[in-house]
């Protein structure tokens, strides 16, 4: 029958997929479920994790009746453990104030006015939690942070580093006359180049370092115990990795590059917005200067 002027009666035979990728072993974790820093997430292993309104706890929940320091949680063994730090609003476990305890999985956990869910490394809901955090956190197209979680990172960082009186150091990194290569080859060629930039960004970081996906075809990399100097090196190796790479959109080879602009806290960066904008104006020096080049900030 000729169904090019209506819908097909007929059900058309689909391929069968090999589902959802397993998840790798994981650590349990408590997630915020309830009140300030809802569906904030950390997992928990052999090292102590300690949860307060600090910006240098490993859980921060920025909220007055959380003490700074509010309780510790470790795992012991094979068991979980939770301790409270003698904060003012004492730590809660299934609604009942505890020194110290041992947590078994689905346990809530009372911190201030915020609650937080214990999830065992043998509980499928951990499988769960992890989906729903990769997708609120990620960017889909290359899998870096996306913008808002960079953000967020970029806050708690930027305090700690003043507190400590650390280095750090911000790059935005733009693609250069991306558009004309989406304008030819289309969007999905588009996208693989900006996913072959991604992987090179990835391979770059250190491991304590944050690389995000910010905008359409602009990344970011955070750079803690970085000062402008280390930075600017490790932004020039990242150009010439892109300049060197291979990128055939369309299967066209092209020559595709990167600008950098970077930014590095100082008493008048002393903000995320601040730094931000001084990586920004770098970035656009940079264009302005020729593009494929890395600029230093004000």
């Amino acid at each position: 029958m000729d169904n090019r002027n209506g819908p097909s009666e007929t059900t058309q035979r689909t391929l069968l997929s090999d589902g959802p990728h397993t998840a790798s072993p994981r650590s349990a974790c408590v997630v915020v479920i309830h009140g300030v820093g809802l569906g904030g997430r950390v997992d928990i292993d052999a090292s102590r994790v300690l949860v307060g309104r600090s910006q240098d706890a490993d859980l921060c929940i920025a909220h007055k009746s959380v003490s700074r320091e509010h309780c510790q949680l470790w795992r012991e063994g094979d068991e979980y453990r939770i301790r409270d730090l003698g904060a003012t609003n004492a730590t809660r476990v299934n609604d009942a104030p505890v020194d110290e305890a041992t947590l078994s999985d689905g346990d809530h956990v009372t911190v201030g006015e915020s609650i937080l869910k214990f999830i065992s490394h043998t509980s499928v809901e951990a499988n769960y939690h992890e989906e729903i955090y990769q997708l609120a956190t990620r960017d889909a197209l290359t899998n870096l942070c996306n913008r808002r979680h960079f953000m967020e990172q970029m806050d708690r960082e930027v305090a700690r580093a003043l507190r400590h009186r650390r280095p750090l150091s911000t790059c935005i990194i733009d693609v250069d006359l991306f558009k004309p290569v989406n304008d030819r080859y289309g969007h999905i060629s588009g996208d693989e180049v900006l996913r072959q930039i991604a992987d090179l960004v990835h391979h770059h970081v250190r491991n304590d370092d944050i690389a995000a996906r910010i905008g359409g075809e602009e990344f970011a990399v955070l750079l803690p115990e970085c000062d402008a100097d280390a930075a600017y090196g490790f932004a020039e190796r990242l150009r010439e990795a892109v300049a060197a790479a291979v990128f055939a959109p369309g299967g066209e080879p092209q020559r595709i590059t990167v600008s950098i602009g970077i930014a590095d806290l100082s008493p008048l960066r002393n903000t995320r917005i601040r730094l931000m904008t001084a990586a920004d104006a770098a970035l656009y020096r940079a264009k302005e200067e020729g593009r494929n080049r890395v600029c230093l900030g004000p």
